[in-house]
């Protein structure tokens, strides 16, 4: 088949790592690059030998022919660009957070359906290799029906120095790390029905929340207690491992720091090393993030060329989007939030 042709709008701080993955995935590739900026633009396509060029999204799906869209830029942004890649019969990964509101998300989701065009959010944490083996493990059996998890990321990494902007928005944590963390809360565990949370701001020069914890019933009868924070200075610093506790009838998992994973089950006690691969282009400790963008990407063109809905699909991720306005309601109100209420 004939090699699926792409564009990448917003060459920022993470788009590099897209746009490096885009290079090892067979089967497609960056043919055209946009963003408002000319010198981010001038210095991403250099570096990556990109000739087509453009400052304006409106002019990029006039001037090309595209079998795909990877949009990379802020959230705000995000329905306009879905909406007219939805317009021009364009499938479009999205940058996480999906929409700064639901009612955007919806809107982007019914867009791209009336479209018939797939859509999908680059929510790449549950494609990172450790949480994909502790996925593997519970498909197996080898620990029973899980009752109880416990995802927690929790660093005093400095995010801000290579994203400034973050220290500026009401909003942080949840929204931009937590988001993730929720998400494999409900890939390993299932949906969600009820969300309680708390948040707190420990380091005072920034604007939004930089601790969140939320305690989530599963519609699978499970719970699970979601812990993110940025303000927790520990003797190795474990960013960006998001580190896992999963308790099931016959056994249990844990994934450690270190990428240590210990499955107690119905076949004994195994220890084994998940650690991500290191790939040539990447640099510790970012490396299991940027493996995780290889393997998404790939997933998206698996999907544009079998015709299969994606698994971080836009109707998907607005269960991951709920469960984010959802803490946040809980963490204003200090009270259980329903899902059921926002995905109407």
């Amino acid at each position: 088949m004939a090699e699926l042709r792409g564009a990448l709008i917003g060459c920022g701080f993470f788009a590099v790592n897209q746009l490096h993955a885009w290079r090892d995935i067979e089967g497609a590739s960056i043919a055209a690059i946009c963003d408002r900026d000319p010198d981010r633009l001038r210095i991403v396509g250099d570096q990556f030998g990109v000739a087509r060029r453009y400052t304006d999204a409106a002019a990029l799906f006039a001037g090309e022919r595209l079998d795909f869209v990877d949009i990379a830029t802020t959230a705000p942004s995000h329905r306009m660009l879905v909406e007219m890649a939805a317009q021009h019969g364009v499938p479009a990964i999205c940058q996480k957070p999906f929409a700064p509101t639901l009612a955007d998300a919806k809107a982007m989701v019914k867009a791209c359906a009336d479209a018939g065009v797939p859509l999908m959010v680059h929510e790449n944490f549950r494609w990172q290799s450790p949480i994909q083996a502790v996925r593997t493990v519970l498909d197996s059996g080898e620990i029973g029906p899980p009752f109880f998890g416990r995802i927690s990321f929790r660093s005093a990494y400095d995010v801000f120095s290579g994203q400034p902007y973050l220290a500026t928005g009401k909003r942080f944590i949840i929204e931009d790390l937590g988001i993730h963390i929720l998400d494999i809360a409900r890939f390993l565990l299932g949906d969600v029905s009820t969300v309680t949370a708390r948040t707190a701001r420990i380091n005072p020069g920034i604007a939004g929340e930089d601790v969140a914890t939320m305690l989530m019933d599963h519609t699978s009868g499970a719970t699970s207690v979601v812990d993110c924070s940025y303000a927790s200075k520990l003797a190795t610093e474990p960013f960006p491992e998001t580190l896992i506790e999963i308790d099931g009838s016959d056994g249990t998992i844990r994934l450690a720091q270190g990428y240590r994973l210990t499955v107690t089950g119905r076949s004994g006690t195994a220890v084994s090393d998940v650690s991500p691969p290191l790939l040539a282009w990447a640099s510790r400790p970012w490396h299991n993030i940027q493996e995780s963008v290889v393997a998404i990407q790939k997933h998206w063109v698996d999907c544009l060329t079998n015709g299969t809905e994606p698994a971080t699909s836009g109707a998907d991720n607005l269960k991951t989007l709920a469960l984010v306005e959802a803490a946040y309601a809980g963490a204003a109100s200090r009270e259980p939030v329903q899902l059921d209420a926002l995905l109407k």
